[in-house]
């Protein structure tokens, strides 16, 4: 998604408040130091950005009493940190869903992985002798027809727009990074090719303010009978910028592995708890996505709504319910909604007619100032039972005027459910004017806990979530 929706200053309490409260830090492992906003807020405190204080029910209080950001952030820290780009069917999404799966298992659900097929990635890691910026993550990703699963070196030039002016003398051997042009793409990288140049890097032509570009695999239509000899690889609006000015401060060698990957199996993690009501009683779901876009660590896309699942699992775990507590976790969602459609496919419709709300969480605490509406968003356009809930605790915690009326929209895993008539809604910070008005590092290497995570607005979102859960459940 891209936008030109305008970003002005504000002084509103929720971007006030995150902004003040970035001197408070965590030390994120062997990281750097970084600061986030910590939440300190009591049971019967006005939140940051709420209108009033809070009138909780003693259900309520139940879950409140018990979420914790900053314990969802350790978990945040493995998936963003650890492992990073958690690209759809490769054995990093699977280290991922192994991780996911056992902290379900450890709290006593019952946990399954579910798999399905998807389709080849084609991945490349940037590196450099000279060293490389470290707060970014150099995936990006490789041309289907050129050189894969090789690893070359070179001297960085810069040609910029690829023309024959553009080049030096001689470029053998040397590691070229050219503008990315789609229309000129396959031209590019001939001219690259007949100079002797060892690979290609095309590099993201800026997004629409305020959206950064991300990293992606060029195709080379033309080449598909015949792959290009030489990786072709395509990095991220930031990842440019950083590889400039390098190159700007000096000479330096960039190496660059290529990978196919190939036969993949991605998996949905579905765990749950069965209720009061028994095994064929009602079935209130908590979803995230895992997975990741080719580049990006994906702290809040969609780690925050991950974590926010394994937190709420941990809290609800032993309170009474009737109705049967499910948590999913979908795989390959960034490639088409799949895992959640292959889960949806799956159910017989009594199956489905359990269902009484699906809340689905996806990118519930971005850092971004402009971010400060919390978005009850429907595949249909109405309201249901999740979006209802939802809103009914946010009157509750004194954040109704912050929220969305229910808004029309998809491309996120609740329309898998709602394409068949189940409740379901995706919950969302995102910017007042519009939910396509999504922050900078949305699917980009700056998609991290420094750069774009917000504990204050993940502890809201796990509040508004928790609470309207329990209740639909209790």
């Amino acid at each position: 998604m891209t936008n030109d929706y305008p970003v002005t200053p504000s002084t509103d309490p929720i971007r006030s408040t995150v902004n003040r409260r970035r001197m408070l830090t965590i030390a994120l492992g062997g990281a750097a130091t970084v600061a986030l906003p910590v939440p300190a807020w009591a049971a019967n405190d006005q939140r940051p950005g709420a209108y009033r204080p809070p009138a909780l029910t003693p259900d309520d209080r139940k879950v409140i009493a018990q979420v914790s950001a900053e314990r969802a952030l350790s978990h945040l820290r493995v998936l963003s940190e650890d492992i990073g780009p958690r690209i759809g069917g490769t054995a990093s999404e699977r280290r991922a869903a192994d991780y996911i799966a056992k902290q379900l298992d450890h709290l006593g659900y019952d946990t399954r992985l579910e798999p399905f097929a998807v389709a080849d990635k084609f991945l490349a890691q940037l590196a450099s002798p000279a060293g490389l910026p470290t707060d970014l993550n150099w995936q990006a990703g490789a041309c289907a027809q050129a050189a894969l699963d090789t690893t070359v070196s070179g001297d960085v030039v810069d040609v910029g727009a690829g023309a024959p002016e553009d080049y030096p003398t001689d470029v053998t051997g040397r590691i070229v990074l050219v503008d990315y042009v789609a229309s000129r793409r396959e031209q590019a990288v001939a001219a690259a090719l007949a100079r002797g140049a060892a690979a290609v890097v095309f590099l993201a032509a800026d997004g629409v303010p305020p959206r950064r570009s991300a990293a992606f695999s060029p195709t080379l239509p033309g080449s598909a009978s015949s792959p290009v000899p030489i990786p072709v690889v395509g990095v991220a609006q930031a990842q440019k910028e950083r590889l400039r000015e390098k190159l700007a401060a000096g000479r330096f060698t960039l190496s660059i592995s290529t990978t196919a990957h190939r036969g993949l199996t991605s998996n949905n993690v579905i765990a749950e708890r069965v209720g009061g009501a028994g095994a064929g009683g009602p079935v209130v779901m908590v979803s995230a996505h895992y997975d990741t876009v080719i580049g990006a660590p994906g702290a809040n896309d969609d780690g925050s709504g991950t974590v926010l699942c394994l937190e709420l699992a941990r809290v609800l775990k032993a309170i009474p319910l009737n109705a049967t507590l499910r948590f999913a976790l979908w795989g390959s969602e960034e490639q088409g909604l799949l895992g959640a459609r292959h889960h949806v496919r799956q159910l017989p419709q009594a199956e489905r007619d359990r269902f009484l709300a699906v809340y689905q969480n996806d990118m519930v605490a971005t850092s971004w100032d402009p971010a400060t509406r919390y978005w009850l968003l429907s595949f249909t356009g109405q309201s249901n039972r999740a979006t209802d809930e939802v809103a009914a605790a946010a009157v509750r915690l004194g954040y109704d005027p912050r929220i969305s009326p229910v808004t029309q929209r998809g491309s996120s895993d609740h329309q898998a459910f709602q394409e068949v008539g189940i409740a379901s809604a995706n919950f969302s910070w995102r910017g007042e004017e519009s939910p396509a008005l999504l922050e900078p590092p949305y699917h980009t290497p700056e998609d991290t806990i420094a750069k774009n995570i917000s504990l204050e607005r993940l502890q809201v979102s796990l509040e508004l979530i928790g609470c309207a859960t329990y209740a639909t459940a209790r």
